[in-house]
């Protein structure tokens, strides 16, 4: 930890989500941005902050794990599309703890849709790792992630539980990463046999979420469940970043449900639309939706808005609200991920603290 008291982090990828995260290291009073890791050649060498549109921020970033394990960060950050598990293992091992945004939550999804090239396990290679340099690893985000813990916080004054259901209720034009959506199918004519397996491989990690509410719960699940209904655009969709044509998937709505004796209790939906103009159409809300059946029954939004006097008129900054509120819950987090034992961890295994937010008061002077 450095001499101010602050977690040295060393970051990994600068893409959609980790542009936003390098100006929100830079301010948050907790943390100390000390290395950038890069995979394009062409950002190497340059200022973290240019990179990003920031300015000078006078740390310049490398593209080699060996310097970031010379940089002896506290904690590296990882906000790549995809996890680079060769990476973990060489950091973790070195005694440097790694918090994710890429597809881990459990670890559930990634165990079984993934087979690592050595033939075990990822989450047993991780483990290993973490023993081998007793430090910790953690996977987080808004959703999977966030969305969860709040469900789970909002059963607490229930009696008796029938079912809780996470939905996500989002309009997805302002997500600008074409290769995510190409890979999920948003483009390919809706009736594309290829479909159903791409919306299952990419969105699979939220079976984890349906495992990590289950745990907190102290519920086994038999299994959990993929359905999928499909929204075909009627109409050619032009969005200047992504085009839509006539017939092609523009929506989608996804549950992931976990089972007991065949009856879902604990759901993730996924409600997504890249255009309102598609068939059959969802009335998106917005917003992040908890929904306990039970005694008693709980409905609860949360509903997210720009600081006040946020230029909204720029659809890049719209688009950086949702990379602040995937990004966050893993920065917040790190002081505890810190301080944790060594392993994998879950959100189950966190104090409340670690959910918090900072008060900055500097804004206010």
């Amino acid at each position: 930890m450095s001499t101010s008291g602050k977690i040295r982090v060393f970051q990994v990828a600068t893409g959609n989500l980790g542009t936003e995260m390098i100006g929100r290291i830079r301010d948050h009073p907790d943390l100390e941005l000390v290395g950038l890791h890069c995979y394009t050649p062409d950002k190497i060498g340059r200022d973290a902050g240019e990179i990003v549109g920031i300015g000078p921020i006078g740390v310049t970033a490398t593209g080699t794990v060996e310097q970031i394990l010379e940089a002896r960060p506290d904690v590296l950050t990882f906000h790549g599309v995809f996890p680079d598990e060769d990476l973990y293992e060489k950091v973790l091992e070195a005694g440097i703890n790694v918090v994710t945004t890429a597809d881990w939550i459990t670890g559930f999804h990634r165990d079984t849709n993934h087979s690592h090239p050595s033939g075990r396990k990822v989450s047993e290679i991780i483990r290993a790792a973490c023993e081998r340099g007793n430090s910790t690893f953690y996977g987080t985000g808004m959703n999977p992630g966030l969305a969860q813990i709040l469900g789970i916080v909002h059963t607490a004054d229930v009696a008796a539980i029938e079912n809780i259901t996470v939905t996500e209720s989002v309009d997805v034009s302002c997500h600008h990463s074409v290769d995510t959506w190409k890979a999920v199918g948003y483009g390919r004519p809706v009736d594309d046999p290829t479909i159903p397996d791409s919306l299952h491989k990419y969105t699979a990690v939220f079976a984890d979420s349906v495992y990590l509410m289950a745990d907190a719960f102290d519920l086994e699940l038999d299994e959990v469940t993929f359905h999928y209904e499909l929204g075909a655009c009627t109409k050619d969709i032009d969005l200047g970043w992504y085009f839509l044509p006539k017939g092609s998937l523009g929506a989608n709505y996804i549950k992931y449900q976990g089972l007991v004796d065949g009856v879902p209790r604990v759901e993730t939906h996924l409600e997504w639309q890249m255009t309102p103009h598609t068939d059959p159409a969802w009335n998106i809300k917005g917003c992040y939706i908890t929904q306990v059946t039970g005694d008693p029954s709980i409905y609860s939004k949360h509903m997210i808005f720009p600081r006040k006097g946020f230029d909204l008129s720029n659809p890049e900054n719209f688009a950086s609200i949702g990379m602040t509120v995937t990004g966050l819950p893993a920065l917040n987090s790190l002081r505890s991920v810190v301080a944790a034992r060594p392993g994998i961890i879950t959100s189950a295994d966190l104090p409340l603290r670690a959910f918090a937010g900072r008060f900055d008061l500097r804004r206010e002077q």
